[in-house]
């Protein structure tokens, strides 16, 4: 039970570094959506799914691998400048090319209306991928504080950027208040989706920055043997990485081109409403991974993964019921503009399909462990290929809640496949009838608020209520057990 408490410490620690900036960025839909048309928030969105797609092109499974074998190498100065020199060789080719290729790279990114937009993508895409190993490496070596204040003053810069530029001097502008002239002045030349492109890089610079002073005291040397057996494991986790992608994007994507950008923009507004769960798996991940890979040699290392997934299904539930059963509360604390609530009904379907797509990440540590990670290859691009075809199939049928159907038929498959692939490489002995009750039953009193009682608070607030009293009744050993550890 004291390995459990020490997971769940670290699981808190590095969930307050990651999801707290996430959830300060998340409070910027409101600004975004008050400030932006349907349209412009689309041009945000697109901007963002290229974003994602160049990410995981540019660091190619290294993150992943980095702490695979951080822990097994006894040189750890190795681990750390081969990885960090991968990757920013990768940086400075992709930057080349990009300007070679300049005009090839517009029309592919549909920049060709807003010229800055490039310069800010190119900048972001280089400097975020240069930091990906300095933060792994504060994480890898336990060094949370430092990790969480280096994200929390990145967010915080990005904040007061958006609030100045999309909030602050607008109003002001229209209360006729003075405004610096040269404030103003950069405001009335500006495209006002650009502010938000402008506080990323800005903040992503001054985090590296921060960075640099732990990567100057390595020795810096590139282990070519050791970087092949890096890349070998790593390969097949960057390709699930833009399997995940697709997934993740293809889906607004494809509404822009098939039904429009202020339909996109709808969809892509109501989607950050499942951030909620997104930062709980988030959280989980960020601890979970290091301690996976730490506790593998232990001798009850299985039956401990079986009991975190338990507790992770638990909460998971827990969020789930939570948000939908306020739904219309939380839409109107964070998307004011009515003009987004058409696509609010995505919002439940996408929710429970992260809550599968966290059970995957739970399941998936059999690959990891076992070093058979072309297995996550596999199963993601399984599930881009259910994305795919489900999107171009339903999305003129029924519009763009085709696209959180498909999202919810992709994880889940991907779910239910790596489990059984588990069973047969790395046997993890799930409670499969608890962990699927727990399921089944947030499904159905899920389901009965929303569609029956979405304007009865007090009945919502009744269901989540007696769920969490069913869950305590059942857990109510373990928990207390954990809690006197």
């Amino acid at each position: 039970m004291s390995t459990l408490k020490r997971f769940f410490k670290d699981t808190i620690i590095y969930g307050i570094a990651a999801v707290l900036p996430r959830v300060i960025n998340f409070l910027l839909v409101r600004v975004h959506t008050d400030a932006l048309p349907t349209n412009n928030y689309a041009e945000n969105t697109n901007f963002y799914i290229w974003i994602a797609l160049f990410t995981v092109l540019l660091t190619f499974g290294m993150e992943t691998s980095f702490f695979r074998f951080y822990k097994a190498e006894e040189k750890k100065d190795a681990i750390i400048s081969t990885s960090f020199i991968s990757v920013f060789i990768a940086s400075i080719v992709f930057l080349a090319s990009a300007f070679l290729f300049s005009n090839e790279f517009i029309r592919l990114f549909d920049f060709s209306n807003n010229a800055l937009q490039f310069k800010l993508f190119i900048g972001i895409l280089v400097i975020d991928t240069i930091s990906v190993v300095p933060f792994a490496y504060l994480r890898a070596s336990n060094r949370p504080i430092r990790y969480a204040i280096i994200k929390l003053l990145n967010v915080g810069i990005i904040v007061l950027i958006n609030l100045i530029f999309l909030r602050f001097i607008p109003d002001f502008i229209a209360e006729g208040k003075s405004v610096p002239t040269f404030l103003t002045s950069i405001y009335n030349s500006t495209n006002i989706v650009n502010f938000i492109f402008i506080a990323n890089i800005v903040g992503s610079a001054i985090s590296l920055l921060l960075l640099l002073p732990y990567l100057l005291k390595f020795k810096w040397s590139f282990n070519t043997l050791l970087f092949k057996k890096m890349f070998k494991y790593a390969w097949p986790i960057a390709v699930a990485g833009i399997a995940y992608t697709i997934n993740e994007n293809l889906d607004k994507y494809l509404i822009k081109h098939m039904i429009g950008d202020s339909e996109m923009g709808i969809y892509s507004a109501c989607y950050k409403l499942a951030i909620f769960m997104n930062l709980y798996i988030m959280a989980f991940r960020l601890g979970a991974e290091p301690f996976f890979f730490n506790h593998a040699d232990k001798a009850n290392a299985k039956e401990t993964y079986a009991r975190i997934m338990n507790y992770f299904i638990i909460v998971g539930s827990l969020v789930f019921v939570g948000i939908v059963a306020f739904i219309d509360i939380i839409k109107e604390l964070f998307i004011k503009n009515s003009d987004y609530w058409e696509a609010i009904a995505i919002v439940p379907i996408v929710l429970l399909a992260n809550l599968f797509l966290g059970i995957y990440h739970n399941i998936a540590v059999w690959y990891k462990l076992t070093d058979k990670t072309r297995y996550g290859m596999y199963f993601s691009i399984f599930g881009a290929i259910i994305t795919i075809i489900l999107n171009i199939v339903l999305i003129p049928i029924i519009g763009f809640i085709a696209s959180a159907w498909a999202t919810l038929a992709a994880y889940g498959s991907m779910m239910v496949i790596s489990y059984f692939y588990g069973k047969k490489y790395y046997n993890v002995p799930y409670n499969l009838k608890k962990s699927g009750s727990y399921l089944i039953a947030s499904v159905v009193i899920s389901y009965i608020s929303f569609v029956h009682y979405r304007d009865n608070y007090l009945v919502s607030l009744a269901l989540v209520i007696l769920f969490g009293f069913l869950i305590f009744k059942n857990e109510k050993k373990e928990v207390l057990a954990l809690l006197k550890k």
